[in-house]
């Protein structure tokens, strides 16, 4: 057995998806000797891009680009290391049984234009909405650079009086608003404002992405919310593709870490945090080796680290019970199809690719009804009859994703359960094409080939337990302080030189890099490496 002397390396950091490209780079930045250990042949996590058909190639799991923080990638310096993002021409398409369809985004104007076919009152809704939404946003996004207070110590005092302030200076609307959103479902939250079933939709839709739940789900509003804290080149509420698919980002992340030093290491898989004297001193692989580090740094998510990559008896028994409790499962399905033509929609039928809905999200799901059954459909039988679907067809903004004149789709898929049987995939599937076909008339045969990831496959695959792309449930009581259990919400572990850099740590799911940028800043506060503390 090899074994790597304890001084070779500062830090490991086991898991090379974005949040532990993002944490490695800043500690090596910092003088800091890194290592990365990834499991698969190569980086990037739920974030790659693969041809998945001959000649067809799209972003596997992660699908688009709208939270990834600017100053991540200003800090990183993405756009020097190839990273090109391209954005959606408007935000979203939805079509409707009766063969209409709403257009959102491409300006409050254009979308206020929209609603008013449906409702005048919803119209002049919109612009009060965006402000008030937006407000209640800035008050979180104060929050996503910040450490979350360990417990109630005095060393929580000076973050806690930093982050009172900041509450207390905002206006007394937007603090009622952020409570209403933490507390209420979409459906109440979106009942204040429109009466308009589609237009509902349309933000309702992100309340239950990701998210194991119905849009009646006390606390699905907050979901809602964290989908609006990005940007995509300084426009908020935006979203978009990176060019190349979203391996781009992390193959810049790559580039990024290499060029300060960061050692990366694939076909490394960790099988065991090892633990002496209540401290995490190294890793052992799954071919045996054992690699030691002051300071291990954990970008898989809570479920996996804690129940998978230690001994029973390595961790407080309450702490353990705790992981037991936290909950995964996102209830998503993914698909990635070839297409020998574009789809004419029913509602607008052109395959033009310069088409706005055709470079937007095309969301399957004209109403909270709709998305409600299909939750209480996947609670009951596993899988939802009519499936909420969002479909992305990247190629229109990206040809080198496809042959020319073909086209490659996203097919991001809610409702299934967490434990989906295999059995079931390609049934399911066929129905998710069916969905798509019912509004697009055509679309099924059009599909020349075609890859599923059931939630048993994103695990499998990315180490996401229960298929959960985000690494946990984000519900109040797995958010901010108690992420992913109160007491080690400031990215600590329960024992000493181990780290959360991931997901399953504040903020939560998304491809933002701020996990690992926070949690590089508390290795660093740690280490006594102050001087780096700015960011």
């Amino acid at each position: 057995m090899d074994m790597i002397r304890a001084d070779s390396q500062d830090v490991l950091i086991i898991g090379g998806g974005h949040n532990g490209l993002v944490c490695a780079f800043y500690l090596a930045r910092a003088g800091r000797k890194v290592r990365i250990l990834e499991r698969r042949p190569f980086v990037g996590g739920a974030a790659i891009t693969q041809e998945f058909h001959p000649g067809f190639r799209n972003s596997v799991a992660s699908y688009t680009v709208g939270l990834l923080h600017p100053i991540v990638i200003a800090d990183l310096d993405l756009h020097r290391h190839g990273l090109q993002i391209k954005r959606r021409p408007i935000s979203n398409f939805l079509p409707m049984e009766n063969g209409d369809g709403l257009e959102t985004g491409g300006g409050t104007a254009r979308t206020q234009a929209e609603f008013a076919r449906f409702s005048k009152r919803d119209a002049e809704q919109l612009p009060r909405y965006e402000a008030r939404l937006d407000a209640a946003a800035d008050l979180l996004r104060a929050t996503l650079l910040r450490t979350p207070p360990r417990g109630a110590g005095v060393g929580d005092v000076p973050g806690l009086a930093g982050l009172g302030r900041l509450l207390g200076r905002a206006p007394m609307e937007a603090k009622r608003d952020l409570l209403a959103l933490f507390a209420r479902s979409a459906r109440d939250w979106l009942d204040d404002w429109y009466e308009t079933p589609v237009i509902q939709a349309a933000f309702g839709f992100d309340s239950i992405v990701g998210h194991y739940a119905s849009p009646d789900t006390p606390g699905s509003a907050y979901v809602l919310l964290h989908h609006v804290f990005g940007e995509v080149d300084g426009v908020r509420g935006v979203w978009g593709h990176a060019i190349g698919g979203m391996g781009a980002i992390t193959q810049a992340m790559a580039r990024a870490c290499e060029s300060v030093g960061v050692e990366i290491e694939t076909n490394a898989s960790v099988k065991r945090v090892l633990v002496e004297n209540d401290r995490a001193i190294g890793v052992m692989l799954e071919d045996g080796r054992e690699l030691r580090a002051k300071t291990i740094a954990a970008n898989v998510g809570p479920k996996l680290l804690y129940e998978r990559m230690f001994e029973p008896g390595a961790l407080p028994a309450e702490f353990r019970t705790r992981i037991e409790q936290f909950r995964v499962g996102s209830g998503t399905f993914r698909m990635n199809v070839a297409l020998s033509e574009l789809p004419p929609f029913t509602a607008r039928p052109t395959r033009d690719p310069t088409a706005p809905h055709l470079g937007s999200g095309i969301i399957i799901a004209p109403s909270l009804d709709y998305m409600d059954r299909a939750y209480r459909d996947a609670r009951e039988q596993g899988w939802s009859r009519e499936p909420i679907v969002e479909m992305l067809i990247p190629s229109v903004l990206d040809d080198s994703l496809a042959p020319p004149g073909q086209h490659v789709a996203s097919l991001f898929v809610q409702h299934v359960a967490p434990d989906f049987a295999d059995a079931q995939r390609e049934i399911f599937a066929d129905l998710v094409l069916a969905t798509v076909d019912r509004h697009a008339p055509g679309f099924a045969a059009s599909v020349v080939g075609r890859q599923i990831l059931s939630p048993r496959d994103l695990e499998r695959d990315f180490g996401l337990i229960g298929g959960d792309i985000f690494h946990g449930r984000l519900s109040l009581d797995q958010l901010w302080a108690a992420r992913p259990v109160l007491g080690h919400g400031d990215y600590r572990g329960p024992i000493g030189g181990l780290y959360h850099c991931g997901a399953g740590a504040h903020p939560g799911g998304g491809v933002t890099g701020l996990p690992g940028r926070n949690a590089a800043r508390e290795i660093l506060r740690d280490q006594s490496f102050r001087k780096y503390l700015p960011f």
